[in-house]
């Protein structure tokens, strides 16, 4: 397993110039294949509340409103977002594209948070006594597109079949 997290951060920070190779190396761990499925079924949830109206929310026409008209979100980053939060979970749940998925994720959170949470402090509004959400979800999600991002997407992942075919051929 070191060695395999080795050959991970040389592959990542300096080894390789092959992009594929970059993006899709992976360790035969078991523990990106737990973090990637929970950080996917958490966060697909959201993205279909936003893309698709699912589980109470307003779809992509009423996020878009949302997010352009009260938030004053640039489109584009509107757009950006409902499908990181959907494909993007998906493409989790999956193991393909783990590390652009992480990083665009870590970059979702930080926006989340300096956007809409911070001024509410670091809880949750466990008890109903708080203007609004705190940022503690969001510091969790980043610590788990972190480890993604170091490991790759493990074992049972559509990258690890990506390398693997690359190997090969």
């Amino acid at each position: 397993m070191k060695k395999s997290l080795e050959r991970n951060f040389t592959t990542i920070l300096e080894g390789s110039t092959n992009m594929k190779e970059k993006i899709f190396n992976t360790t035969d761990s078991y523990a990106p294949l737990a973090i990637r499925i929970m950080l996917g079924l958490v966060v697909f949830p959201h993205g279909a509340q936003k893309l698709l109206g699912w589980f109470g929310g307003y779809g992509f026409s009423g996020t878009m409103g949302f997010f352009t008209e009260t938030i004053g979100l640039p489109w584009i980053v509107g757009f950006i977002v409902i499908i990181l939060e959907s494909f993007g979970a998906i493409a989790l749940i999956a193991g393909f594209a783990t590390r652009l998925v992480a990083a665009n994720y870590i970059l979702l959170a930080l926006g989340i948070i300096f956007s809409s949470h911070i001024q509410n402090g670091f809880f949750m509004n466990w008890f109903g006594n708080q203007a609004g959400e705190g940022y503690e979800f969001f510091l969790l999600w980043i610590g788990m597109a972190v480890g993604l991002l170091i490991t790759g997407s493990g074992a049972y992942s559509i990258d690890k079949d990506l390398i693997l075919k690359n190997i090969d051929n």
